[in-house]
């Protein structure tokens, strides 16, 4: 996963609030989660297994707010 990601696709409004429709504009939070590290002898190892992110819709009088690690779930296809 990346932020990239995230940011892409709240700026192609491309992640739907679930609580009035509208496009989500903002994010705050984000987090890569680490599936293994792995330090020794030399050698460093990490191992992403995701992420997680606090989606804000923002629209108007909406206050919606997750925070998840299922932000494709929320994608408009």
């Amino acid at each position: 996963m990346s932020v990239e990601r995230i940011k892409t696709a709240i700026a192609n409004k491309k992640l739907r609030c679930p609580h009035c429709g509208e496009p989500i504009l903002n994010y705050e939070k984000y987090v890569d989660t680490a599936d293994s590290v792995w330090d020794g002898a030399g050698d460093t190892s990490v191992e992403f297994s995701g992420c997680k992110v606090t989606l804000v819709c923002g629209n108007g009088s909406c206050d919606w707010k997750e925070r998840t690690e299922y932000w494709q779930n929320f994608a408009d296809d």
